[in-house]
């Protein structure tokens, strides 16, 4: 049974030497000039620049435009020690992140907490100056779970959101691997020049290259393009710490999806679907599941309606993605939605059969992580030439490095 190899991958199969200097620690001072390898045979190496050349005319790209959100927030102690408060994701009280986003006042957020120790008193303080008015910033233990507290904010300006309030409080939170502190430069270029919805705390790095140049030039070629919104999560970074995949966690994450898009995404089924990230592809993929869950059960609620770690494997469905897409839709419109908000759990592994993806635009990735597994369902073992080509090549690594453009081979 397809879900039993699966979960018996072994993780350690996934790796690959990945010396600290070849991690990009800083982007390029002009996006579109990271180098991007073409998975062809043989490579090819240019730059996103050029990336229309290299692509169909009829290509469909799928881009993520979520916004990385200032989760980082330093609170200091009277003592002179300090205490980081990172957002991970608000209450489950809340609908979704842009309605936790949007409350005013106060808020419940869970949140890792560094130096929980020193965390003696009932409030940690923090005063902030927004246009010449001083705002009260509190925050207050609520309740401690396994893996973050849940912590409650509340502010002085009762008319600032908590969006408002991260932007002016809080800090862009890279990524651990980079091992240094955020600089000015990064609240610009950790950010896609598309970004529109607040949420993230991690960018959707295969974005960070493209600029309105780009653009331009698929454009110019008749290469049309579409944005799903999926707001990373911390998971995103987290290692996997078991031996085989059976007893790995993925991590859940908001998908926000409008009807216009899968109507969209429905009639260019015939052409190259190629996204820009592997939360666009985990999105896309997302949508042909809960097409399926639809169609197995027609009344199924919007609370009900999710994708879990292993629906791919253990449902198996053989529903075409039209109708997967078109019994959505139906759904969709039955309840007078015009945007789907849910989470996805999904993990694409050696194994998966790509229900809507033609290939991937995506960066290199972290040895013994749940993205290298999802590149090597695509291409299969040629990951590791892949890599080897890139490493020898002198191309740079993770969420500021270079990139590759790649086609399933499945």
């Amino acid at each position: 049974m397809l879900a039993e190899q699966v979960k018996k991958i072994q993780i350690k199969d996934y790796s690959y030497e990945l010396p600290d200097e070849r991690i990009a620690k800083f982007p390029l001072d002009n996006r579109d000039q990271s180098k991007l390898l073409i998975a062809n045979q043989p490579y090819q190496i240019d730059q996103y620049l050029n990336l229309a050349q290299h692509l169909p005319a009829n290509s469909f790209l799928v881009f993520n435009n979520t916004k990385v959100v200032e989760a980082r927030i330093l609170f200091q102690k009277p003592t002179g020690g300090v205490i980081e408060l990172f957002c991970l994701e608000p209450d489950e009280s809340y609908a979704d992140i842009t309605t936790a986003m949007l409350q005013k006042g106060t808020v419940q957020w869970k949140c890792l907490v560094g130096g929980a120790k020193k965390w003696k008193e009932e409030f940690l303080e923090k005063t902030i100056i927004d246009q010449g008015q001083t705002i009260t910033l509190r925050a207050r233990r609520v309740a401690q779970g396994a893996e973050a507290y849940l912590i409650e904010f509340s502010w002085s300006n009762e008319q600032m959101s908590f969006a408002e309030l991260l932007h002016i409080a809080g800090l862009i939170p890279l990524p651990p691997y980079l091992n240094r502190q955020a600089e000015n430069s990064d609240a610009e270029r950790y950010q896609t020049v598309y970004a529109k919805h607040d949420g993230s705390v991690a960018a959707p790095t295969a974005g960070l290259h493209f600029t309105e140049g780009v653009f331009a030039s698929l454009a110019s070629k008749g290469i049309q393009k579409d944005f799903v919104t999926l707001h990373v999560g911390a998971g995103t970074f987290k290692p996997v710490k078991a031996d085989a995949m059976q007893d790995h966690e993925m991590h859940a994450e908001f998908i926000d999806v409008s009807i216009s898009f899968i109507e969209n995404l429905l009639s260019r089924l015939g052409d190259p679907i190629v996204p820009v990230g592997t939360t666009s592809m985990r999105t896309l993929e997302s949508l042909y599941w809960l097409g399926g869950k639809t169609i197995s059960n027609p009344s199924i609620s919007l609370a009900e309606l999710a994708v879990y770690q292993w629906d791919p494997y253990e449902r198996n469905e053989v529903i075409p993605a039209s109708i997967a897409l078109a019994s959505l839709l139906q759904w969709m419109k039955a309840l007078q939605l015009i945007r789907l908000i849910t989470k996805t759990q999904i993990i694409i592994a050696p194994g998966y059969q790509f229900r809507i993806c033609s290939g991937l635009i995506t960066n290199f990735h972290q040895p013994q992580s749940t993205l290298l597994l999802l590149v090597s369902a695509l291409i299969g073992d040629k990951w590791k030439d892949l890599y080897d080509h890139a490493m020898k090549n002198d191309f740079r690594f993770l969420s500021y490095g270079d990139g590759c453009l790649i086609w399933n081979v499945s």
